[in-house]
């Protein structure tokens, strides 16, 4: 689950600044709300808008996302790619598979958009991939091992961006009060941030973002 801790009226006003949220997400984002248990998982305009920014930016070839979800991020971030360009996808729950697919489609992004249903940590061992992105918002004990498992795949220069790695604030927590998500969360923070082979930038958009660019093998 995720909340936002940024002030709630400056998030209005950040996102009535910002470009409109296209018609095919604004659909994606009633069904989610109307079908998911938690719906508050998904990126949401803002995230989504910086998401696609980023990708428009970097222009990569090879990305990857570890949690659709519904599929909101990975529709966001396939609108910024080229059209040579291919976005994969990692779910683990495959009853999401068909609102995702169908607003995969209807965004126009099916061409772009591979995706898988399954165990992330098995699927990665099949993807031998040169990633240039990779977006991971998944279960948050599993980020260090996902992190692990895209490492070595990504390209020097590539980056990954963490979700939730401030986790409504409570990694701010005494440990020994912090429950297994935050206390996950606050691990990974810690290890990227003493890992050399990194340059980290954590920026407080929404729930937290990490960006970490891979300068060294």
């Amino acid at each position: 689950m995720t909340s936002i801790l940024f002030d709630e009226a400056l998030s209005r006003y950040a996102t009535q600044m910002s470009s409109d949220e296209l018609p095919a997400l604004t659909a994606l984002e009633r069904e989610t709300y109307l079908k998911e248990m938690q719906p508050v998982m998904l990126s949401g305009h803002l995230q989504g808008s910086f998401l696609r920014m980023l990708c428009s930016i970097l222009r990569p070839s090879k990305v990857l996302e570890i949690g659709t979800f519904t599929g909101y991020s990975a529709i966001c971030m396939a609108m910024g790619l080229s059209a040579d360009a291919v976005l994969h996808t990692i779910e683990i729950d495959e009853e999401r598979k068909e609102i995702a697919q169908k607003h995969f489609e209807a965004a126009g992004m099916q061409d772009r958009i591979v995706p898988h249903y399954g165990d992330a940590k098995l699927i990665l061992k099949t993807l031998k991939e040169p990633w240039d992105l990779v977006f991971i918002d998944a279960d948050k004990p599993n980020y260090t091992h996902y992190f692990d498992l895209v490492f070595e795949e990504l390209k020097i220069g590539g980056i990954i961006l963490a979700d939730n790695v401030l986790f409504e604030g409570k990694i701010l927590l005494p440990e020994e009060e912090q429950g297994k998500n935050e206390r996950a969360m606050h691990q990974f923070n810690k290890k990227i941030k003493l890992d050399k082979r990194l340059e980290v930038l954590l920026l407080p958009i929404r729930d937290g973002i990490s960006i970490i660019r891979k300068i060294a093998k």
